[in-house]
């Protein structure tokens, strides 16, 4: 789904903050480690080495977005894309593209690829970071030792400018299921599944906070290894997004969103947690009463320890997010509080409340996508 915010804060007062209590903050603390400790009695095995799985490293750029590498054609040309579960095509600009976006980034060129074919139908996609439209081509894609032949890709001949012009991958590779996609099209990874480069319709992620590449998405199984104690199985409940129940949302043992039960999808290509605008607006002025620049979301590094946890119940299971996940550094002693509206423009028809769950969450808590099964597994990241 892509949601990035990028944003340069010039600051112009300091506010004062009220710490939190000593006891408050050790009962968080209590709860936070109680949590891990029940989920992490041992650190799971590896998986079957009889099963087929392919590890890939990805890059993590400032804890807002998660890229690896891909080739595309013969001879390979090699690009960087943004493995995302909330969409499900393939694409990368085309030398044929002249926005100021396709020019910072690399640019496929089919003359060069021995294996392309062109298809004559014409694409438009809308992502929460901009929009791309150009045309459907077909050929050879690897990452890394996954060959996956006869695939079908977008090739961007104009692409919205600003956030996309600034993001350090120049594609994105969707993961979410094929009613998402280009309709007569076939993602990736089910191409994956019937080509047979993978024994298991299962991958999954680990994002690491740490920079560099020591993050990972694996396709055919799972290497146990990246989380503590075992999955924790939640059934997808539309088979579009990776979307499962929700049940709450509280702060300080009070409800603050997903009152009656709501709607969460999984999605590693947005950067925060994303809610209707009305309970994001409430929930930041509850967390910060007192912000920089009259931006809620600002506010003063040292204040994150006075910070409430959210706790997210999913499938009769709490899971804590504390505030040293959710509040991102921006600049010196500048921080930013990681949620965002919009969730409500998703499908304005529908009544039912959404949230979208991205790297915010799915750095603490490790995730595994299971097509055979249609469910995800959730545990605490190693």
């Amino acid at each position: 789904m892509t949601y990035v915010k990028l944003a340069l804060l010039g600051i112009a007062q300091i506010p004062l903050t009220k710490m939190k209590t000593m006891q408050e903050a050790i009962r968080e603390k209590q709860l936070l480690e109680k949590f891990l400790g029940e989920q992490s009695h041992s650190l799971s095995q590896n998986s079957d080495p009889d099963k087929k799985l392919s590890s890939h490293r990805l890059r993590n750029f400032r804890n807002i977005v998660y890229f690896g590498k891909i080739t595309i054609g013969t001879p390979p040309q090699e690009f960087q894309v943004n493995f995302d579960t909330g969409s499900s095509d393939l694409w990368v600009p085309s030398v044929d593209c002249r926005s100021p976006s396709c020019s910072t980034h690399k640019r496929f060129n089919p003359q060069k690829s021995t294996t392309f074919l062109s298809l004559d139908q014409k694409i438009n996609l809308s992502y929460g970071s901009g929009r791309m439209n150009g045309v459907l081509g077909c050929d050879t894609i690897q990452i890394e030792s996954l060959v996956i032949a006869n695939q079908t890709f977008g090739l961007s001949h104009n692409q919205s400018s600003g956030v996309l012009e600034q993001v350090p991958y120049d594609g994105i590779l969707g993961l979410a299921y094929p009613n998402l996609a280009v309709q007569g099209t076939t993602p990736v990874f089910d191409n994956m599944k019937k080509q047979g480069v993978i024994s298991e319709p299962v991958f999954a992620f680990y994002l690491s906070s740490r920079p560099g590449n020591s993050s990972v998405v694996m396709f055919g199984g799972v290497d146990h290894a990246y989380h503590k104690g075992k999955l924790q199985w939640v059934p997808v409940t539309q088979a579009r997004f990776w979307q499962v129940a929700m049940s709450s949302m509280t702060i300080n043992g009070n409800d603050v969103g997903c009152f009656h039960g709501c709607q969460a999808i999984m999605d590693t290509g947005t950067s925060f947690l994303v809610g209707p605008t009305h309970l994001v607006t409430d929930i930041l002025k509850l967390i910060n009463p007192k912000a920089i620049l009259d931006d809620k979301q600002v506010l003063l590094c040292d204040a994150v320890n006075s910070l409430p946890m959210l706790l997210l119940t999913i499938n009769n299971i709490v899971y804590p997010v504390p505030p040293y996940y959710y509040v991102q550094k921006i600049y010196q002693e500048i921080c930013f509080i990681s949620l965002q509206g919009g969730t409500e423009l998703l499908n304005p028809s529908e009544t039912s409340e959404t949230w979208i769950l991205g790297d915010v969450f799915l750095r603490l808590y490790f995730s595994v996508y299971d097509r055979g099964n249609n469910r995800i597994g959730l545990a605490p990241a190693a």
